[in-house]
């Protein structure tokens, strides 16, 4: 079994951190291979004391749905301590959050795609603790899809937003102590940062070789199924089509009233993609796009892992989409999209403006993935010298 950071320090408590007052940044997978959550661990330690909790997108248990669904902080109705909002009034902590913190510790679950914003409310948090001269403690936590290949553009830092600050591919294979490691050695060298790594993790593997359990990572993400399609699927968000949200297999389902599923269905099979399978399969959302209406859809079965690039399958369905839709049915959503109402959503999701452009230039897909890949090896071999864990 995989023994992730909370793990480590349950069973060795750090002695930079015996007698502190700590703040933890966390969230409903912040627990033990035994379903102990870190506060109610921390709380009841005598190594240290917790006197603050902070929590990301989604708030401390899963409990807000959608993008810009804020929340508010609040006193922890047990334990008597604030319980801080950091997708709300505030993304990045104060300084009157942080008076009195000897240690920040983070333990989040992280999903494998760079779009995600948990890494980037760690880097905010990154910047503030610097800033206050307090240490922060990753307590790492596997990457569920790293055998996923590297996909995807590489982010370009003039695209900087809450849903990306680093200069990573879109499916990036590393873990949350990974990141933040290359955050603080390109950004933030100020930083004191403390990783606590996992042992028996390998890169090489998924989230059901760990023997851990599944936790939502957020409202919609409830299987590991679905974080192997969600860092290309996830691209939907910036378009007029649904990515499932309001069923209960967001991601994996796609669809739109005006999709033609038989001509498409047939225009993928042509296309030889690697390591999934695609089935037609209607839906009627709850909520977001579409509610309550008959989306025309199909589902994304990956079969092989090792093999499927998720980010170049989207990139393959939405110029399916394009050859077997009326002209000008597939269209990008304008701003705002998490806090930023200048760039394009599908941008800053994808890394640059040239992947929308290359799909509404009707540019040969090979041609789009070439790029990526010389930007890839760009990036790994620049990770090569940071990256903690073997293939």
């Amino acid at each position: 079994m995989v023994l992730t950071g909370l793990e480590q320090i349950r069973m060795t408590f750090p002695s930079d951190l015996k007698g502190k007052n700590v703040g933890v940044l966390c969230h409903a997978p912040s627990i033990t291979f035994d379903f102990i959550h870190i506060t109610d661990l921390l709380i009841k330690s005598n190594e240290c004391r917790l006197v603050s909790i902070f929590g990301p997108q989604h708030g401390l248990s899963g409990q807000t749905q959608d993008n810009m669904i804020e929340w508010s902080s609040s006193i922890h109705p047990e334990f008597g301590i604030p319980v801080y909002s950091l997708y709300g009034e505030h993304r990045k902590p104060t300084g009157e959050m942080l008076n009195g913190l000897e240690a920040f510790i983070v333990d989040l679950q992280d999903v494998g795609a760079r779009l995600y914003t948990y890494i980037w409310t760690v880097k905010l948090c990154m910047e503030a603790c610097a800033n206050a001269g307090i240490p922060v403690w990753i307590l790492d936590r596997p990457n569920p899809v790293a055998k996923l290949p590297f996909d995807g553009p590489v982010l370009k830092e003039e695209y900087f937003t809450f849903v990306g600050g680093a200069s990573i591919p879109l499916c990036h294979r590393m873990t949350i102590g990974e990141m933040a490691l290359w955050i603080r050695e390109k950004y933030l060298p100020e930083c004191d940062l403390r990783i606590v790594w996992m042992k028996n993790w390998q890169r090489s593997s998924l989230f059901s070789d760990t023997g851990l359990p599944w936790v939502l990572p957020s409202p919609n993400m409830p299987t590991l199924q679905t974080a192997l399609v969600y860092p290309g699927t996830v691209l939907s968000e910036a378009l007029n089509l649904s990515e499932g949200r309001g069923t209960t297999i967001p991601f994996e389902l796609l669809g739109a009233p005006y999709l033609n599923t038989s001509k498409l269905m047939k225009n993928l099979s042509a296309r030889n993609i690697q390591g999934c399978a695609f089935r037609v399969h209607n839906f009627i959302p709850t909520f977001n796009k579409y509610s309550g209406q008959l989306c025309n859809g199909f589902q994304v079965h990956v079969t092989d892992p090792s093999v499927y690039r998720p980010v170049a399958t989207a990139y393959e369905i939405f110029d399916a989409i394009m050859e077997t839709s009326p002209e000008g049915s597939l269209k990008f959503n304008p701003p705002p999209y998490e806090y930023e109402y200048r760039l394009m959503p599908f941008d800053i999701l994808s890394g640059d403006s040239v992947m929308r452009s290359s799909l509404l230039g009707r540019i040969n897909p090979k041609v789009e993935f070439q790029r990526w890949e010389n930007e890839i090896s760009e990036f790994t071999g620049e990770f090569r010298q940071v990256a903690y864990y073997k293939e």
